[in-house]
């Protein structure tokens, strides 16, 4: 583990807090990948001068989040980070990518159908009217992460498919020429089917996070509807709360 990690002894926060903090942070920028090894804690209590029920309380703190395991003859191990995501106009690819997830895709489907009354009340257009659909499952360091499920326009989309699997929906849109402007969203909970747990490595009646979003463009047409499925052992969407003056 090649990690720069200092504790401050003047700070009134506890020394473990100051470690489990920054390892927590290594974790979720990808500088602690899953499956790396924390390494010895008789060792890492040495480099930082600590004693060893510190560095012991600082990692059992990750161990309690999920972030770590202790394998017997293996050592401590990073499982996985949990991916905070701003509640702001962006793809998940691009906030995955931007923390340092190596984020991948997996188009599941690819297709032209016709609208039904939610689809098309979403997209501004009549009932029955053609449009693409995408399904995907994204990934991250080879981890499901989440389903999506995209509606559009037909003329919004030109992409192949496998230009789908290497980048994200809202970069392919932005190089057709659409400005996204805003969107509305609303986010939920379930629980798992059975399918959408095989699906995301979730046993059936896990909870899922849900979100669906329709996004506008700078004249105010509806360009995308989104339904999306998260795991909500490994996402979570983060809020920035301002008081009204």
């Amino acid at each position: 583990m090649d990690l720069q990690l200092s504790v401050d002894r003047s700070s009134p926060v506890p020394l473990y807090f100051q470690l489990s903090q920054q390892l927590e942070s290594a974790i979720e920028r990808g500088k602690l990948a899953p499956g790396s090894l924390l390494g010895n804690e008789i060792e890492l209590a040495s480099r930082l001068g600590l004693s060893r029920p510190t560095v012991r309380q600082a990692i059992q703190s990750l161990v309690d989040k999920g972030l770590l395991v202790r394998r017997r003859g293996i050592g401590t191990q990073v499982v996985h980070s949990q991916v905070k995501r701003p509640l702001e106009l962006s793809s998940l690819y691009d906030d995955l990518e931007a923390a340092g997830q190596r984020p991948a895709t997996r188009v599941l489907r690819y297709a032209t159908e016709e609208a039904t009354a939610e689809v098309a009340a979403a997209l501004a257009v009549g009932e029955g009217t053609e449009v693409r659909v995408v399904e995907r499952l994204r990934l991250t360091h080879g981890e499901p992460m989440a389903y999506l499920r995209n509606h559009l326009p037909l003329e919004l989309l030109p992409a192949e498919r496998e230009e789908l699997e290497s980048t994200g929906l809202y970069r392919l849109m932005r190089g057709a020429g659409v400005t996204l402007h805003s969107a509305r969203q609303s986010v939920g909970a379930k629980a798992a089917s059975a399918g959408e747990g095989e699906l995301l490595g979730e046993p059936e009646g896990a909870p899922l996070l849900t979100m669906q979003r329709t996004t506008f463009d700078d004249t105010g047409r509806p360009v995308e509807y989104g339904s999306h499925l998260y795991r909500a052992s490994r996402y979570s969407f983060d809020f920035q709360l301002l008081v009204r003056p």
